[in-house]
């Protein structure tokens, strides 16, 4: 796999039945780049652990005044020299390729999962912990995986050498081939330890990123009540523990490095103070001396692959869990073996009545259905519930159907492409408008006449100022990350006409313009049920701008349907849905009313819909942009 071919087509269906197995998964994925890898460092290593030979020989010919033996030792070095250059150009790019491919495909099957769960990921993960993992712990499982080959590389080339100074001198080669193993084993003790402090380190970060992703996300807000420096105050403490937690580990890892350069260290005292009396008695010449002590030293060399290899170990592994647990959550309505990528399933596209067996709410196909709940945040569930994501499900409940179809029984792509869910907040990628709009759509809905039915004027002045290059047009302006540069509303609109630009025969909307003026909004409501005309449309809210211009309204308390109708024929009708579309008590609108007749005084249902309609007005100019 080279770098320019990435992504992946197809990344597989990853191991996560733990992280050890998941890390073992993803090194199968990629045995030509491990195999490269182990030849390239066994080419590299070998090479540099025999210039200690040349050296020897070098000096051996030194001492026996021999120009023959001194010129195959220089050209013996000139060859090693350009496989060594060789060697470690190509481990190096053969290493940096194994990372990259590696972490590439831990990030495209996240994302995958992220797009498979959509807004339940984050209900069921805390919104650190998904960052980490797709940052950090990412990072840490593409380094181990590419530490394999280097660590498999430096085993391989360790036992060559030291069988050979067995061969070569056997008393010293004896010496170093029982010392290297005490080496690698003295260290395995102060692993665990250190684990545990990378793994503090890793959680107290999490934590940090998480309480700056909210902090952040809620700068308005905190500056509206004064609350900042409470926040800045918790993330000072919150940063502080992880530095010293940082400190904590760093300070044991520099140990384990402490420990590598003194056993090995000492290894060679024992080796040279040793091979000096050989020399003295006779038994090793001065060139094979050299020769033991210039392979000492390159031991060194594999030695720090090995503390490497366990140093990532040690990161990866618990990256690697949390990796695992993430990639094995699913969609708990979702057909095993579904995913993004599968096929359409039944071979034939979904339309037809939206039901819901659960609450009874039926959305006929076609029409404009506006929902009054009673609850914003049971609003926003059963939005999801609407479009298949609904996070948790008993056992037995039934699923919502399309057309007499069960959700749950088709294809996530097929249930995705049919029915769109626009959460009350929507999130803006950075990129251009342009970038924004460019979405998989239908191809009936252009992105103009989307901006145009979501009333977004005034948003594409705004961007046209600011672009970078104002003859590039408000199309090539530049959105920034969650379009924070622009105002709710904005936000709002920009995300209601991307919706309108997918198209699906299905849209669902929770709260599209809460954050909007009520002249705007009773816009939007006209250009939204003129743009989806003959397509199905549901809208959560309680704006009587909004429910004025729906087909029918259907009211839900207690997740369960209890009235169907027009806006004007509930209003008169019904006392619950009097009091949540106008805000204004029972008693209140009790006055001049009977129950449901419009026979009291003062021409009740028209004295209704007004005070409805100002209510609204009155209650969202104070929330507009």
């Amino acid at each position: 796999m080279r770098i320019r071919d990435l992504p992946y087509a197809d990344p597989g269906v990853p191991d996560v039945r733990s992280g050890p197995r998941l890390l073992w998964w993803l090194s199968r994925r990629q045995l030509g780049g491990q195999s490269a890898a182990l030849g390239w460092g066994v080419l590299h290593m070998a090479a540099v652990a025999l210039f200690p030979l040349a050296v020897g020989m070098t000096v051996q010919a030194v001492v026996d005044r021999s120009g023959s033996r001194l010129a195959l030792a220089g050209g013996l070095m000139l060859l090693l020299g350009a496989l060594t250059a060789l060697g470690d150009t190509m481990l190096h790019r053969v290493s940096v390729t194994n990372w990259i491919t590696a972490a590439a495909r831990l990030q495209q099957l996240l994302a995958r999962k992220a797009a498979e769960l959509g807004s339940a990921l984050t209900r069921r993960v805390a919104a650190g912990e998904v960052v980490t993992v797709s940052t950090a712990d990412v990072e840490h499982i593409g380094w181990f995986v590419e530490t394999q080959s280097r660590f498999l590389s430096a085993v391989v080339t360790t036992v060559a050498v030291c069988v050979g100074l067995v061969f070569y001198q056997p008393v010293l080669g004896a010496v170093v081939a029982v010392g290297v193993p005490l080496l690698v084993l003295a260290v395995l003790p102060l692993l665990p330890p250190a684990t545990r402090r990378a793994d503090e380190q890793r959680e107290l970060a999490g934590h940090a990123t998480e309480l700056a992703s909210d902090t952040v996300a809620g700068l308005r807000v905190l500056r509206g009540i004064g609350g900042e420096e409470l926040f800045l105050t918790r993330y000072r403490r919150a940063s502080q523990e992880v530095r010293g937690a940082a400190v904590r580990s760093a300070r044991m890892w520099a140990l384990i490095a402490a420990v590598q350069v003194l056993l090995p260290g000492l290894l060679m005292i024992a080796v040279v103070w040793l091979g000096i009396g050989l020399v003295r008695d006779g038994r090793v010449a001065v060139g094979e001396l050299v020769t033991v002590y210039g392979v000492v030293t390159f031991l060194l060399f594999p030695l720090r692959q090995v503390e490497e290899a366990a140093m990532a170990y040690s990161f990866s592994r618990p990256s690697a869990d949390r990796a695992a647990r993430l990639l094995a959550l699913r969609r708990t309505d979702a057909p095993v073996g579904d995913g993004p990528d599968s096929g359409s399933g039944s071979g034939r596209a979904l339309g037809g009545d939206l039901h819901d067996p659960v609450t009874g709410l039926r959305a006929r196909a076609g029409e404009l259905t506006a929902v009054v709940c009673g609850d914003p945040d049971a609003a926003g569930l059963l939005a999801d519930r609407l479009g298949g994501h609904a996070p948790q499900a008993a056992a037995g409940t039934p699923s919502v159907r399309l057309g007499g179809v069960a959700l749950d029984e088709v294809p996530l792509a097929a249930a995705r492409e049919a029915v769109l869910v626009q959460d009350k907040d929507p999130v803006l990628l950075s990129g251009t408008l342009a970038e924004l709009l460019d979405v998989p759509a239908s191809g009936r809905v252009s992105p103009e006449a989307a901006l145009a039915a979501a009333r977004c004027d005034d948003v594409l002045d705004s961007l046209a100022r600011s672009a970078a290059d104002p003859s590039g047009g408000a199309m090539n302006a530049h959105i920034t990350e969650r379009g924070r540069s622009l105002s709710g509303g904005q936000r709002q609109r920009l995300a209601l006409a991307r919706s309108l630009v997918a198209d699906p025969e299905v849209l669902v909307l929770d709260e599209p313009t809460s954050a909007v003026d009520a002249h705007t909004e009773a816009l939007v409501g006209e250009g939204v049920r003129a743009l989806r005309k003959g397509r199905t449309t549901v809208v959560f809210t309680s704006s009587p701008l909004l429910l004025d211009r729906a087909d029918r309204v259907v009211m839900v308390r207690d997740g369960r349907v209890v009235a169907v109708g027009r806006h004007d024929e509930l209003l008169r009708t019904d006392r619950a849905y009097r009091t949540a579309v106008t805000r204004e008590p029972d008693e209140g609108l009790d006055e001049g009313l009977d129950d449901g007749t419009g026979a009291g005084s003062g021409g009740a249902p028209d004295a209704v819909l007004t005070r409805a309609v100002s209510a609204s007005a009155n209650g969202r100019i104070g929330d507009s942009e």
